[in-house]
């Protein structure tokens, strides 16, 4: 079975800046799979996530943290 990738792909680093967390809290969320990874095709250290879904995130601990 072949996994699909997304197309809106960002790293990382981009998905902790749209989040405005920290290095430790991020690594928390992937550890979790809050967030699915993907490699980086021209860099396997590289961690690549679905910038649609970090903004599915923000928006949810938005919400959480209004209630």
């Amino acid at each position: 079975m072949k996994t699909i990738t997304p197309s809106d792909l960002i790293t990382a680093s981009e998905a902790r800046e749209v989040l405005q967390i920290s290095t430790f809290k991020l690594a928390q969320l992937l550890k979790r799979d809050a967030l699915r990874v993907f490699p980086d095709p021209l860099d396997q250290r590289k961690k690549l996530v679905s910038k649609a879904d970090v903004l599915a995130l923000k928006a949810s601990r938005a919400q959480v943290e209004a209630a």
